[in-house]
């Protein structure tokens, strides 16, 4: 397996999700703070808005609005360009916990997932997938899934799906219409792996942080299709969370490290930082 060594660029956030590239700027949400920040090449933070329900999946539409998703309540939020928030969707009816990560396609449809079920206190039981359209209205996407995170669109037309405890990628065929089926195994991974976030690059690999664990397997990794590991970015003393690639080139990995663990999460305690690694490898654009 191929190691690659990661560089810190910016500290003292909370919990950091969600990572996009757009314009120029990595996008990023801080559960904690409950804002929407923009980071600058030299790791310097703007807020862009404030979500109270808690931020988390961000998304851009294909106009450029800035979507961000609000955990607590279970909705899509529009940014306006002065950070005030709208609702853009509700797809509370069926989410069985707090809102996810969200995947907006190039097409404007839209999806996002939840948690479906209440960290630390229940116990992981399945949740489905909801699918925005264009003019937003909700859909459910047929079939179960297990801790829905981070999501992409292949290369070839298929979105993939990270399930955090299933420990695998999944994969759906996608429709002109958005409407998602097929629903397949994309990469079987170790038990001890919990794929979080994911970001794709141009030779087909998916990226992730392997999440809810400090140990050992701690880091970001990048895995092809039937499961084969072949790339790590090492983190010591923080869970590996989300990434994405970003710059003019699309060759630079941005990861989200947060120094927490799950007893400290349920209460809101964590330390966040963005890192960056170069592993040879060109970004496919989101």
């Amino acid at each position: 397996m191929m190691l690659h060594r990661l560089t810190e660029l910016a500290s003292g956030h909370r919990f950091l999700e969600g990572l996009r590239w757009h314009e120029s700027a990595l996008w990023a949400s801080d559960f904690f703070a409950g804002t929407v920040l923009t980071f600058a090449p030299d790791g310097v933070a703007t807020t862009v808005a404030e979500v109270p329900g808690a931020p988390s999946g961000l998304g851009f539409l294909p106009d450029g609005t800035p979507l961000v998703v609000s955990q607590a309540d279970a909705t899509v939020q529009r940014i306006g360009p002065d950070g005030s928030l709208s609702i853009y969707a509700d797809f509370s009816p069926l989410a069985g916990g707090p809102g996810n990560d969200l995947l907006v396609a190039p097409d404007g449809h839209a999806y996002v997932g939840n948690f479906g079920f209440a960290v630390g206190t229940e116990e992981p039981k399945p949740t489905a997938l909801a699918h925005i359209d264009p003019l937003g209205a909700v859909h459910r996407v047929d079939g179960e899934v297990l801790f829905p995170n981070g999501m992409a669109l292949a290369a070839d037309g298929r979105l993939l799906l990270a399930e955090t405890f299933l420990h695998r990628i999944t994969a759906y065929d996608r429709a002109t219409d958005g409407t998602l089926s097929n629903q397949q195994v994309w990469a079987q991974l170790p038990e001890t792996f919990m794929p979080d976030g994911i970001a794709l690059d141009t030779d087909g690999g998916v990226w992730f942080g392997n999440a809810l664990t400090t140990g050992d397997d701690a880091g970001f990794f990048r895995v092809v299709e039937g499961g084969e590991l072949t790339d790590k970015v090492p983190v010591t003393g923080a869970q590996a969370v989300a990434c994405a690639f970003g710059g003019d080139d699309l060759a630079t990995l941005y990861m989200s490290c947060n120094a927490t663990t799950l007893e400290e999460f349920v209460q809101g305690q964590s330390k966040g930082a963005i890192a960056t690694a170069s592993v040879g490898r060109t970004g496919l654009p989101r």
